[in-house]
């Protein structure tokens, strides 16, 4: 039986989750070689199996959208997350860091996360890092249009001053 975690509510009129989340980031990128599908998949269902229902994935968190896709898959659990995945981020052909945040960019970037996780939407699609370029307006019209097309419930930025989010 899945332990009943604490919940918060997620920003002033958003949903409650689990007080406690979980970050992909590890999971398949940056600390060390990706483990096998096999254990990773099997560390999803411990995550699970906590109680542990908020989850928060990348586009540049190495293949953690495609494991993901793969675990609702087994599982048919997708309803029981709220699934949080970001955009925005990612590398040139030369391994470089890009960081993008113009509405073309940003559609491309949400439908292959969508692609990648094997859903119609996510819970929660948010910009990981603005490009300091793009007037943060354009940005969130463009999620806004995505949003009003279904692919999430609610949209959000991350690693933004206040200025720029009253903005937003």
């Amino acid at each position: 039986m899945t332990p009943k975690l604490a919940t918060r509510q997620l920003g002033k009129n958003g949903p409650q989750v689990t007080a406690l989340g979980y970050g992909t980031m590890g999971l398949s990128a940056y600390y060390a070689p990706a483990a096998p599908d096999s254990e990773r998949l099997e560390f999803l269902d411990y995550v699970y199996n906590s109680g542990i229902l908020s989850w928060d994935t990348s586009d540049v968190y190495g293949d953690s959208e495609d494991l993901l896709g793969k675990w609702f898959a087994k599982t048919g659990k997708r309803s029981d997350i709220f699934l949080a995945t970001k955009g925005g981020g990612g590398v040139d052909d030369k391994g470089n860091a890009l960081v993008r945040s113009d509405p073309e960019y940003v559609k491309t970037a949400c439908e292959r996360s969508l692609q990648r996780l094997g859903l119609d939407s996510v819970d929660l699609y948010y910009i990981h890092r603005l490009d300091k370029v793009t007037p943060i307006e354009k940005t969130v019209a463009a999620m806004v249009k995505l949003k009003n097309e279904g692919k999430f419930k609610y949209l959000g930025l991350s690693e933004c001053s206040a200025d720029t989010l009253r903005r937003a």
